[in-house]
């Protein structure tokens, strides 16, 4: 076609430029490359097919073509040729389309079907279809990530569909489970107190892949790194789903709360040997992914199916650029990193010293006050959390989560490491000079229990997932408190409000950065299912009725939220102090029942302890009783200067509203001793 134009190697993706789009993927092994433009998302065959020349269109491995009149919106894929030799790494299907690594948006059509990727040859009645994407037109009203001091952050993990989902929501149907939904429930998240928002999977992902009869939910099976999912958007054109989210990012900044995705870089939807062709085994097989030591099947360290190849030069610039892309273009402000310690293998699975792409990350002048959250283990057992590679990476708690389930379980032998937890996990970060948030503090998240089903379920309970009951961790250590399921018993009910309300005092006032997983401040139940990852149903959706049925967490939630920069240990007069310098300056005195006379038996069930903030002349006593029978404890004396002497802030046994209180609301303690009830957690200050 004369008026095609050899085009550029650089900007990889498609590119508006004046008069055109420039349009340049990656392909080592490819012997022809042809670009196919689309009119519809079911369209059955292309518009137009441009095949390009190597002579021409090639510069080292990148393929390229600059095309005139084309403009935002235009649908495209690609389909290349090459050697299809598994035994080689070399999986070319020259029938399939498809999509751009660095594709903007991803249109998916009502005939797509995951089935036909997967069989050989031509899929383009059932295939994705990348769209053509201007970031330049987008208004953003002066908007910028807020980048909130790590100290201030109180996270709030979020599914953008489940979150206004359910018909219950108030939301318009239109718009039910859609970034424009979500924007309509930004007044709660404010009422709530967050400060961030951690969204689940917002990368297109593969909805079908899952067991037959479900839909995947989570979105852990993506298919592009630089496109928002198009299911999430109430708009269906092809513009609309880039254009909604940063109405949502841009909405939620407004209201102050912070923006983190949960980015999945460890694996595709492309799953394993069998799985389908979209877009990078059809491309460049051996780059893009660890394979096994015969090159025909693929690692799996991810337990999905395959390994992204994550130190690669083409993989990490990838991850780099889209990293870049999700900060620049769409101003969120952070990222959890799945299975982040993928990171640290080669390309034969091998743990490195010192991978390239982790040091790149944190290193990198754009990501410069981004926050970064590694989930610093893998499924094929390299566990990193406490000493996780980088400078600025923050690592999700797991020992937290465990050893706080166990204390208040009741478990034996979990005094001493509940005292850890607490004071910002020493044993763990006590060698690095972070700050205490280093830790990212959770009891629950999007995989297990929810914190009301932690305590209403011994056992899981997932036969809704089709696999007999054999998927999910059988490792919960949950309690039902009596009565396996929902009871009607009121003093079952009461004990489960009750540890509903340790859990997130544990969590909100330990030293770290707090994270709380959507509706367990309204006791969200999935029915026992530890493993909803397909569920995208009732199981899963928030159910905003619960706001009328247990308003009293709600409130205690509430409360705990807007009293943390007042009630917590961790207030400091210097933002930067590190935890160990925290610790020294910062002394805590252990106490059991009595004063100075911690019990670190393994028999024992209670602890307290006496900090005196360094940003005022508060004195805090906590005290926390996991036995099964009230226990008197011995208070220390107030300070001199301390009127009217201690004063009760919480206590989980009390009914709302006595659970909690405001400070100037706070009544007194008549005596020196504190009865702290069966299974209950009490918080005390003196001073003004």
């Amino acid at each position: 076609m004369p008026n095609l134009q050899p085009g550029k190697s650089h900007p990889l993706g498609a590119t508006i430029n004046p008069g055109g789009v420039n349009f340049s993927v990656f392909s080592k092994h490819a012997a022809q490359v042809e670009l196919l433009f689309f009119e519809q998302q079911d369209s059955v065959k292309p518009a137009r097919t441009i095949r390009l020349d190597a002579a021409r269109n090639r510069a080292g491995y990148y393929w390229h073509v600059f095309v005139p009149g084309i403009k935002a919106g235009q649908l495209y894929g690609w389909r290349v040729q090459g050697p299809n030799v598994p035994r080689e790494g070399l999986r070319f299907d020259g029938g399939k389309i498809l999509l751009d690594p660095y594709g903007r948006s991803v249109a998916v059509g009502a005939n797509y079907d995951r089935n036909a990727a997967c069989r050989p040859g031509d899929n383009i009645p059932a295939c994705m279809k990348s769209v053509v994407i201007d970031p330049r037109t987008y208004d953003w009203e002066g908007d910028l990530p807020l980048k909130h001091h790590v100290s201030r952050s109180i996270i709030y993990e979020l599914h953008v569909g489940g979150f206004t989902r359910h018909p219950n929501s108030g939301i318009a149907p239109e718009k039910r489970g859609t970034y424009a939904g979500l924007i309509e429930k930004i007044p709660y998240l404010q009422a709530l107190g967050v400060s961030a928002v951690e969204l689940l999977p917002v990368f297109q992902f593969d909805e079908q892949d899952a067991p037959p009869g479900l839909k995947n939910y989570w979105g852990y099976s993506p298919v592009s790194f630089f496109a928002p999912h198009a299911g999430y958007s109430s708009r269906k054109d092809p513009l609309g789903p880039v254009d909604e989210f940063r109405d949502m990012v841009k909405a939620l900044h407004r209201a102050d709360i912070e923006v983190i995705l949960d980015v999945v870089y460890n694996h595709t939807a492309e799953g394993n040997a069998a799985g389908p062709t979209f877009c990078f085994r059809g491309l460049e097989n051996r780059a893009y992914y660890i394979l096994s030591a015969d090159r025909s099947h693929y690692a799996n360290f991810t337990g999905c199916g395959n390994t992204l190849n994550a130190n690669h030069s083409i993989v990490r610039r990838m991850i780099m650029d889209s990293l870049h892309h999700w900060v620049q273009l769409m101003h969120v402000d952070g990222f959890r990193f799945d299975l982040a310690s993928i990171f640290s293998r080669d390309e034969y699975g091998n743990p490195l010293k010192n991978p390239p792409l982790l040091w790149e990350i944190d290193s990198d002048p754009v990501l410069a006050g981004t926050k970064l959250i590694a989930e610093a283990w893998d499924a094929a057992g390299l566990y990193q959390v406490g000493n996780f590679l980088g400078d600025f990476f923050m690592e999700w708690n797991g020992p937290f989560r465990d050893d706080v389930r166990s204390f208040w379980k009741g478990d034996s032998g979990t005094v001493r490491r509940i005292s850890k937890r607490l004071w910002g996990s020493p044993d763990l970060y006590g060698h690095d000079e972070r700050e205490p948030e280093q830790s990212i503090n959770f009891v629950t998240c999007h995989d297990g229990f929810t914190l009301n089903d932690l305590v209403s379920y011994n056992a899981k309970h997932n036969l809704a997932n089709g696999e007999q009951n054999r998927d999910g961790s059988h490792y919960n250590l949950s309690w039902n408190c009596g009565v396996e399921g929902p009871s009607t018993d009121p003093q079952i009910e009461h004990l489960r409000n009750r540890q509903i309300k340790n859990f997130l005092a544990t969590t909100l006032l330990s030293l770290g950065a707090p994270m709380i997983l959507m509706g367990d401040e309204v006791r969200r139940t999935q029915l026992g299912n530890n493993n909803a990852f397909a569920q995208d149903n009732e199981i899963s959706w928030f159910d905003w009725s619960l706001l009328v049925k247990h308003p009293d967490v709600l409130r205690f939630t509430q409360k705990l939220i807007l009293l943390r920069p007042e009630l917590s240990f961790t207030r400091r007069p210097n933002l930067d102090m590190t935890l160990n310098e925290l610790l020294h300056n910062e002394p805590v005195t252990w106490h059991g029942t009595r004063l100075g006379q911690p019990d670190w038996a393994d028999n024992s069930h209670s602890l307290a302890f006496t900090v005196k903030s360094l940003a005022d002349e508060r004195l805090f006593y906590i005290a926390l009783n996991s036995y099964w029978e009230s226990l008197d404890f011995e208070l220390p004396p107030p300070s001199k200067s301390s009127a009217p002497g201690w004063r009760r802030v919480v206590d989980t046994w009390l009914d709302s509203p006595n659970d909690i209180c405001l400070l100037e609301e706070a009544p007194p303690v008549p005596d020196m001793t504190y009865p702290v009830q069966p299974r209950s957690l009490v918080v005390l200050v003196t001073g003004s």
